[in-house]
């Protein structure tokens, strides 16, 4: 048991008459504990350039960069292999108005792994991308 679920444990078993005043202490130190990370994450993914996918070498856009956009109208398949980064994506975020997808293979084929548009992903847990379909440019 973590010391967070114990204190929140503990929380949660005032007397009869502080169970209210309890309930919203412990209700808002858990949404500050969640809210908090979340947006530290935002703010780093946030040196992602507009309409691009951004992949990252560390987890939580910590790492190197690579920023992939495409030329082509229709969007494009990039292999990851190609350019040195098979096995070496930990987060992601798309800053493009449409969604961008990874694949566990190269030349986009696979099981896909959607990053919507506007999201971003802190950590890619196992999946491991080995390429990426880039939405096209909207003019």
């Amino acid at each position: 048991m973590n010391a967070m679920s114990a204190a929140l444990r503990l929380s949660t078993r005032p007397s009869r008459w502080r169970r209210p005043a309890a309930n919203a202490v412990s209700t808002a130190a858990l949404a500050l504990a969640v809210l908090t990370p979340t947006t530290a994450h935002a703010a780093q993914a946030a040196n992602c350039s507009s309409g691009a996918l951004c992949l990252y070498s560390g987890q939580n856009f910590d790492g190197e960069r690579l920023s992939l956009s495409s030329l082509n109208s229709s969007g494009t398949c990039i292999s990851l292999v190609d350019h040195g980064w098979a096995g070496r994506v930990e987060s992601a975020a798309n800053t493009h108005s449409a969604s961008a997808v990874l694949f566990p293979n190269d030349y986009c084929l696979g099981s896909p792994y959607r990053v919507d548009a506007g999201a971003s992903v802190a950590d890619l847990g196992a999946f491991v991308p080995l390429s990426a379909w880039v939405p096209g440019r909207t003019n």
